[in-house]
């Protein structure tokens, strides 16, 4: 009855008990539909109730994100191998793509490109457009011009072997002609037609059973049969777009590679063209998007890609996705509705985020009450420079009728205001500045750097104030951090309040402090004998962690995943870390110079570091925690090479290659870039004009090495 009863409830109205309980039901409940589908291809509700049951956790989350769980439906992204398939280990990743929401994002895309590569304007970038299909990514390899393998992307690295299912689709060749390359993946997409999809509905009507839920998870369940029979009863289409390993390659740009796949019979887009510039690529993402209800399948926007392959190889990757390519959305979905409040949340780091409290209003199928206001400038209608953001600057005031935006994103914003349905009488919202969570003052800092305020509010309350410290223990038991099985953000709240833990350390001195604990956790709500005696296990299984899981889980100001991955990779040991930390105090030192000077390593990410280190209580804490805790040292990539684990900075003007070029090359081959020369460089590249660096290199003593020379050591 209780269940019911808050799933009825409007976000809006949840206490924070409620807003648990609530989470913790539509987890499971979210979890138990995921396994229908993808475990038993028999979904049992609509793709539309399905969706409501995500985005009411996703509107929970935004308003009590101190809440999320660690098992969080709004945390799980694409499809993990399964087990009922055997695994197959890609040979080249499969990764994403990064995302463009408007034609200044495409254009930025292409002036980064320009940048890296050292491209002139007056130089043509050319682009292939093509549309980004709405199915299932898999991969088909090739041997000998026989297909012999077929698998899901999985989670990019590895996915599923369903060679069985993909070869029952008519669009893809069971082998190839004798021009084609012995080794061959090939990339695409399955998807199902709008009617195709409506003929199997059609069909399961007819015979009494569960309709499908929509195209794009229909054809993922069909794909995922155990029995190759039924998936070959399902009408599954495929489009070639991609590749992974090629033992030769055929062409020298995309659309010529995309011109072979065709020539050895693989189905590729019709609407695929190249361009030489942005407008011109952007006047056919309109024209896409023009025809998308009328293509007869779907999409959810364009793809743009460098076309010349030399490009793309100099370009390279960052993290999960390529430089050379992104994916075009097209415009979300907006509705007008009335901003009833504003919350202002407390983070980890002491931030004040308002939050609008809306009218609940239907955007595209879902349910939307709540949407972020990002900072207390962007209420005003201010931007960073206090120029105005929307029309005459306006404002956003309580009663207000706004315009609010669902894209992507897991939490909407509120875009503009209709002024002329302003009620009489709305006051100007006055940002808070005392903390709400524990009273202390809120302040922006002043960044001496830019001479502007910092764009967010902080409480000063640090350790008193129970929102920060709560949000700390979160963040470091979250999944990118230590991960600890059975202790998400709901136990460690719990435990919070109830003394058990009030820092990071205290999760590995439970036992040692109550040797019977174990047992009274076995009376709380929730616990039984097993899940505690398994929390203490987990909780042993973390005693060992990964460097940059570590140091991500200190939770340092403007350190995150990737950064903390960074410093692992960089310094190899905590040790060493720490003792850098420490010395970065000194601004003058050397220390502090090979800090700022780690390629991604900016001033304010090395000011954080070094003011996080020289707080007495945070070096106590992580003394407590290495008591505890052993870091593992880092592993280092490319270890095999003539520069694996050296300090290498490039200086002046190099010709043959753009400085940013030259640096991912030496990441490559596992050499630690750095921007400044200290008595721990290894090896100077100087170009022409080369100046104060190479000076204090001679003064050093390090080694130095034109351009030539360094392509002679890397063997390029």
């Amino acid at each position: 009855m209780e269940q019911a009863r808050l799933a009825k409830m409007n976000v809006a109205e949840l206490s924070e008990a409620e807003a648990q309980a609530e989470l913790a039901r539509l987890a499971a409940e979210i979890a138990a539909h995921d396994r229908l589908y993808y475990a038993e291809d028999k979904p049992s509700i609509s793709d539309a109730d399905y969706d409501a049951l995500r985005q009411r956790n996703a509107a929970i989350e935004a308003r009590f994100p101190g809440l999320k769980r660690s098992d969080s439906p709004s945390e799980r992204v694409g499809a993990v191998p399964s087990g009922r398939f055997a695994k197959v280990r890609h040979a080249v990743p499969m990764l994403s793509l990064d995302n463009a929401f408007s034609d200044d994002d495409v254009g930025e895309f292409v002036a980064r490109i320009r940048r890296f590569l050292g491209l002139g304007t007056d130089e043509d970038v050319a682009l292939t457009a093509e549309p980004k299909i709405d199915g299932l990514s898999a991969s088909l390899r090739y041997e000998n011009r026989r297909l012999v393998i077929g698998a899901t992307r999985g989670d990019g690295a590895v996915g599923e072997d369903v060679t069985a299912n993909l070869k029952t689709i008519g669009d893809i060749p069971k082998t190839l002609p004798d021009a084609a390359p012995d080794v061959i993946e090939v990339r695409g997409e399955v998807y199902l037609t709008h009617a195709a999809f409506a003929a199997l509905n059609e069909e399961q009507e007819a015979q009494g059973k569960a309709t499908y839920v929509n195209p794009r998870n229909t054809a993922a369940g069909s794909l995922r049969q155990l029995d190759a029979a039924i998936t070959a009863s399902r009408p599954l289409k495929f489009f070639a777009y991609a590749w992974g390993e090629m033992s030769a390659m055929p062409a020298e740009t995309q659309m010529g590679m995309v011109e072979a796949l065709a020539a050895w019979g693989f189905a590729v887009n019709p609407l695929m063209q190249r361009f030489k510039t942005v407008d011109e690529a952007l006047g056919h993402y309109r024209e896409i998007e023009s025809q998308r209800a009328l293509l007869g399948y779907d999409i959810d926007g364009v793809v743009y890609k460098v076309d010349d392959l030399a490009l793309q190889n100099r370009l390279g990757f960052v993290s999960r996705h390529p430089r050379w390519a992104i994916a075009h959305k097209f415009p979300a979905e907006k509705a007008t509705t009335v901003l009833e409040g504003i919350d202002i949340q407390v983070g980890r780091t002491g931030a004040l985020t308002p939050v609008a409290k809306l009218k609940p209003v239907t955007v595209g199928g879902v349910v939307v009450a709540n949407a972020t206001l990002h900072n207390e400038d962007y209420i005003k209608g201010l931007g960073r420079d206090g120029e105005p953001i929307r029309d005459a600057g306006k404002d956003f005031r309580i009663g207000d009728t706004v315009t609010i935006e669902r894209a992507g994103d897991v939490i909407p914003k509120v875009l503009d205001v209709d002024l002329s349905r302003r009620p009489k009488g709305a006051k100007p919202y006055d940002f808070p500045t005392i903390c709400p969570e524990c009273g202390s003052e809120a302040v922006r800092e002043h960044n001496p750097k830019t001479g502007r305020l910092d764009a967010v509010r902080r409480c000063t309350g640090g350790l008193i104030c129970p929102a920060q410290a709560a949000q700390r223990l979160k963040h470091f038991v979250a999944r990118d951090a230590f991960d600890i099985d059975g202790l998400g953000a709901k136990q460690v709240e719990a435990f919070y309040r109830d003394g058990l833990v009030a820092h990071p350390s205290d999760i590995f001195t439970l036992a040692a402090r109550d040797a019977r604990l174990q047992t009274k956790l076995q009376d709380r709500e929730g616990w039984g004998e097993t899940s505690a005696a398994n929390l203490f296990a987990a909780i042993d299984e973390r005693r060992t962690i990964a460097l940059n899981r570590f140091i991500y889980g200190l939770g340092i100001r403007h350190v995150g995943e990737g950064t903390a991955k960074l410093l692992a990779r960089h310094f190899g040991t905590f040790e060493a870390f720490a003792e850098a930390a420490r010395a970065a105090a000194d601004r003058e030192s050397d220390v502090w110079a090979e800090l700022i000077g780690i390629d991604g390593i900016g001033d304010t990410a090395a000011e954080a570091i070094a003011q996080f280190f020289a707080e007495d209580h945070n070096r106590q804490e992580i003394d407590r925690l290495l008591a505890e805790v052993t870091p593992q040292e880092a592993e280092q990539a490319a270890a095999d090479t003539p520069v694996a684990g050296k300090i290498v900075v490039f200086t002046g003007s190099l010709e043959q290659m753009t400085r940013d070029e030259a640096k991912a090359m030496a990441e490559r081959l596992g050499a630690k870039v750095s921007g400044s020369v200290s008595a721990k460089t290894d090896l100077v590249v100087a170009g022409p004009g080369a100046g104060s660096k190479l000076k204090k290199a001679a003064e050093l003593g390090v080694e130095v090495i034109d351009e030539n020379g360094w392509f002679a050591l890397i063997g390029g």
